[in-house]
């Protein structure tokens, strides 16, 4: 990890970072000791209320790096909103939820609340009227409230832009300056990436104040344990394949990715046709439709969850034993995401990526060279995956 340039190598506990009973009680829950890089460089200065801008990769603990200062500098007895936290996606929203419900736990008087679109704005406004300290937030239906007055956030004091790279390539920008220009009195912002890209940049330098840049690299440490293989395969033999390799493997947990909503849907059928359990969520199925097939598939109901890349970010799912890119994506960035929600939680993973036309395979190549990550081939015929590389030897 870097802190502004400088590289820091040392373990931290939570014990070390002088947080309070509660939290340390929440954290003992969780059986959590010792601080992930991000958290360990990144919650000292949020202590201090001290601007950050974070570069980690997926899986690396943001939330808690963020969400446990902000905890702490509650003041239960204010019933004004004091931190606020944006997130691109509703799954991510709910995720950083769920989260900081945890960490809140022991803290008598610290309430949170969540919005976010496709969720009945009346049961919203309800739970604001509960007085929340917190507010986590999509952008587009926090602004809702602000036109309608339901919320106010003139007391906030931390405010945390999470994947912001992401929040802005969805075009959320306006959105997001638009309020922070109505949050005055702030004083410290966070922000936390996957990539820091120009636009981030351009935020960082108009709304913080000399941030402490912290940089946490995908190396051996934190980098997820995730065996990659690639497929060679016929485009009509795909969903045979997935079947088969779950099968034989016996992975009881999967997310299968596809690029486009009509893909999804069909591959969900074709599944189900040869008798494994599974749902697909994406941009147009309802949110409580979705937040359902979220609940089940964590519970265990279901062997497959098939998605778009709508669930790439967010998902609060830690234990998933495989990922499968039916399609591969079109960007390296969304593979990156992909595969990361397998090997969470120093849990070993492995994904598969589906290759059946020279375009895919193209792409694949590019992907494997900017990620450098090590993509074993195989290949399927007659019944069998062979292995590419050892016939090659």
């Amino acid at each position: 990890m870097e802190i502004n340039g400088e590289q820091v190598n040392e373990v931290v506990r939570y014990d070390q970072l002088g947080l309070s009973p509660e939290i340390m009680r929440a954290l003992d829950k969780k059986g959590y000791v010792q601080a992930t890089p991000v958290q360990g460089g990144a919650i000292p200065y949020f202590m201090k209320w001290q601007d950050v801008i974070a570069k980690a990769p997926t899986g690396t603990g943001k939330t808690f790096a963020f969400g446990i200062p902000m905890v702490e500098h509650i003041d239960p007895e204010n019933d004004a909103v004091q931190g606020l936290v944006l997130a691109p996606t509703r799954e991510l929203a709910i995720q950083i939820m769920n989260e900081l419900r945890d960490l809140c736990e022991f803290k008598e008087g610290v309430r949170a609340v969540v919005l976010y679109g496709g969720q009945p704005i009346d049961r919203q406004i309800n739970q604001l009227k509960k007085r929340p300290q917190i507010v986590v937030a999509t952008p587009g239906r926090l602004m809702d409230h602000m036109k309608r007055r339901t919320v106010r956030l003139d007391q906030v004091q931390t405010v945390v832009l999470d994947e912001a790279d992401r929040m802005l390539d969805m075009g959320f920008i306006h959105d997001v300056t638009r309020i922070l220009d109505q949050i005055k009195h702030r004083r410290n912002m966070g922000m936390f990436s996957a990539t820091i890209s120009r636009e981030v940049m351009d935020i960082s330098w108009v709304y913080q104040r000399d941030p402490v840049e912290i940089i946490v690299r995908p190396d051996e440490q934190n980098k997820p344990d995730i065996q990659q293989y690639r497929i060679e395969v016929d485009r009509n033999e795909k969903a045979e394949i997935t079947a088969r390799i779950l099968d034989a493997a016996g992975y009881e947990r999967a997310i299968a990715f596809c690029n486009t909503k009509n893909m999804t849907d069909r591959l969900t059928g074709l599944l189900r046709m040869r008798g494994i359990t599974c749902e697909a969520i994406h941009g147009d199925i309802q949110q409580s439709v979705r937040e359902k097939t979220l609940g089940k598939f964590r519970r265990g109901e279901l062997r497959v969850l098939v998605a778009t890349d709508v669930a790439a970010r967010g998902l609060d799912i830690d234990d998933v034993d495989v990922v499968f890119n039916y399609d591969v994506p079109d960007e390296t960035e969304y593979y990156v995401h992909r595969i990361g929600r397998t090997g969470r939680a120093k849990r070993h993973g492995v994904a598969y990526t589906l290759v059946s036309t020279i375009t895919e395979a193209m792409r694949l190549d590019d992907i494997q060279k900017i990620t450098r990550n090590d993509i074993h081939r195989l290949k399927y015929e007659n019944g069998t995956l062979l292995d590419l590389e050892e016939e090659q030897k």
